[in-house]
């Protein structure tokens, strides 16, 4: 059994490591994720600047026009001034040109307004441009570095599968199976010793005929709380600690044990014991 727990221990660390590479692998992408969807979402506010732009864009040029309309109907109606022959075509001339004019006053401040908010969104444009532009070639070299990062890994990967291949030849497969289940849940930790009768997975006592058990290296055994495999190892202060019943406790007789049983049995003697009363009451 010494040689199996040797292995077991070989076997310990290549497990624990392969683990970590596996979760390597499947995080190290998620970085790319990150920047991916960061990158996704400068693109997307890019686009809705652009289509702002044009929007802009279309507004000045239909303001032009409006303004150009305004001077024009202004203009006509000045020069058409000095052919007035009555008040009546004064009043009506004079009301054309102030509502030209207003109007040509609001189109102008429409304009100008535009025309700034439009010199505003084109720099922000460009900026944003240029931040697109690097984002995408930092992702794409970041890309190439993860990919050759991941090719290393699962070689590595691989060759820890082969050492794992030769370690666990002439072991029992379900042993191996269970003990990298033990491996991924206890943090890379599956094999342990016990010394004065504690688990060092757990640090729990054991059962004295359990630790005898394991003393005796006859067979595999997993402790009852932590589920690690088990090993004896001398303790600093002797090997008669596991003989020592008092700090076993209740905890000697371990293996016929049963938290549901006692429970079920004690449920049962309540339930008896209440039935009787009754029956007495009703005798009585």
């Amino acid at each position: 059994m010494e040689e199996v727990f040797s292995k077991l221990r070989v076997l310990q660390d290549i497990l624990a490591e392969k683990i970590r590479l596996e979760k390597d692998i499947v995080e190290i992408p998620r970085v790319l994720e990150t920047q991916q969807e960061l990158l996704t979402r400068l693109k997307k506010g890019f686009i809705e600047k652009n289509q702002e732009y044009d929007r802009i864009t279309a507004l000045v040029s239909q303001l032009k026009v409006s303004l150009a309309e305004a001077e024009s109907n202004r203009e006509r109606a000045e020069k058409a001034m000095d052919t007035i022959t009555t008040q009546r075509e004064y009043e009506a001339l004079d009301k054309e040109i102030r509502e030209a004019s207003e109007k040509e006053q609001q189109y102008r401040k429409e304009l100008q307004r535009e025309e700034k908010n439009l010199v505003v969104l084109s720099e922000e444009i460009q900026r944003e441009a240029a931040l697109v532009e690097e984002q995408e070639r930092d992702l794409a070299q970041r890309r190439a570095g993860i990919e050759q990062e991941l090719a290393e890994k699962r070689a590595e990967l691989e060759a820890l599968k082969e050492r794992e291949r030769e370690v666990t030849a002439g072991l029992d497969p379900e042993v191996v199976f269970k003990f990298e289940r033990i491996i991924r849940n206890k943090m890379g930790l599956g094999i342990v010793p016990i010394k004065g009768g504690v688990c060092n997975g757990c640090h729990m006592i054991l059962p004295v005929q359990f630790a005898n058990m394991v003393r005796s290296g006859a067979e595999i055994v997993f402790c009852p709380y932590c589920s690690r495999i088990l090993y004896y190892e001398e303790s600093e202060e002797g090997e008669m600690e596991f003989f020592n019943e008092e700090d076993a406790g209740s905890l000697s007789d371990l293996e016929d044990f049963d938290l549901d049983e006692e429970y079920d049995e004690e449920e049962e003697e309540e339930e008896e014991e209440d039935d009787e009363k009754v029956d007495m009451d009703f005798d009585e």
